[in-house]
């Protein structure tokens, strides 16, 4: 196993009063903290892209195809996705967004966002599944035809407060279309569980929620209910955004400091270091950001304005959840993009200190 060096998690206590924050920051050399534990849950994950958690059981969706469900004493198993179109594994491409339905303990459903092929087409598209045996079904396409590449296919499908999906999709190198409307690539979605448009989405009959984007990937809501979304920038000007309903963030036109009239600005960028951010999380007063070229998770602390380290050494992270004073982090090292150990791909826990 490659040396790692691990950095306290430094998790503050949430305020019952809205967060403050600047509209913009740039964040380079960023200052370590002090170093906590860690502990291997699982190993030998095949290309892990998202994390979700229920009880005593997670759920890791696998870029080939695949979900793994693990237990916590580290037992996993492997169950196969049986769907009406098959997984492309390509690129940047597959099974990537997975989140259990709010009533999953007693309909078995979930909503999974994948790659596939439509006409020699690469495209995506978001299903309802269903827990059956060993395996899981589909049971409901939702949408399709989300214009798709080898590269920037976002692919984050998250449970909104309002109980409503949230699904992050790239631009698919196509950068233009992030400020079309007719357009569903380079957007933030918003869906009600059956499929359909939600009455309050900013552009009637339309599933766009939020335009403008690149690469969007991670999304978290803070304790006031506060959106953010993390956006792959193009060399380096990596973004945190503060999601707002129907406003546009600006590219191609605008990255980093830039600013014009009717686009928003990032929350946080990352000036001209490189992060690669994937997932995010919130948890105690600060969103924490699994990053891949970075190799680290990043912790930034919304009351302070500060960003720190708290956790590298051990490759590319794609994801991160925050659930009972602990957070999980999956490796990305099997993509082809890292070095991987033997026991590569990893699902780790990170204890939060009280």
């Amino acid at each position: 196993m490659k040396k790692w060096l691990l950095i306290a998690l430094v998790l503050l206590t949430g305020c019952s009063s809205p967060e403050k924050a600047p509209e913009e920051e740039s964040s380079e050399n960023i200052p370590a903290s002090t170093s906590a534990g860690i502990k291997v849950i699982a190993k030998k994950l095949e290309v892990p892209w998202n994390i979700t958690k229920l009880d005593n059981s997670f759920f890791i969706s696998q870029r080939k195809g695949t979900i793994a469900e693990i237990y916590s004493d580290g037992k996993k198993k492997e169950m196969e996705l049986k769907l009406d179109q098959p997984v492309l594994h390509e690129g940047e491409g597959g099974l990537l967004g997975f989140e259990l339905d709010p009533a999953f303990s007693s309909n078995g459903r979930a909503y999974i966002y994948h790659t596939y092929k439509e006409k020699e087409k690469i495209m995506n598209r978001i299903v309802q599944i269903q827990k059956k045996g060993s395996g899981w079904q589909e049971t409901k396409e939702l949408l399709a035809s989300i214009p798709g590449g080898t590269i920037h296919n976002g692919g984050r499908i998250a449970l909104g407060p309002d109980h409503k999906l949230y699904v992050t999709v790239g631009d698919a190198g196509v950068k233009e279309s992030a400020q079309s409307k007719q357009q569903l690539s380079g957007k933030i979605l918003r869906l009600n569980l059956d499929g359909s448009v939600p009455s309050d989405n900013p552009f009637k009959g339309s599933y766009i929620f939020s335009y403008g984007h690149r690469n969007p990937q991670g999304m978290a809501w803070s304790k006031d209910g506060t959106m953010y979304a993390t956006e792959h920038g193009q060399s380096a000007h990596d973004e945190v955004n503060k999601i707002s309903p129907g406003k546009n963030y600006g590219w191609p036109l605008i990255q980093g400091d830039e600013k014009r009239e009717g686009m928003e600005s990032p929350f946080i960028h990352s000036g001209e270091e490189t992060w690669a951010p994937s997932g995010l999380a919130y948890s105690k007063g600060q969103l924490f950001i699994a990053t891949l070229k970075g190799e680290r998770l990043l912790a930034f602390d919304l009351k302070h304005r500060k960003m720190t380290v708290s956790f590298q050494g051990e490759g590319r992270l794609r994801d991160v959840y925050a659930s009972d004073h602990y957070l999980y982090i999956v490796t990305n090292n099997t993509d082809g993009r890292g070095t991987p150990s033997q026991d590569d791909d990893r699902l780790l826990l990170l204890k939060e200190p009280h």
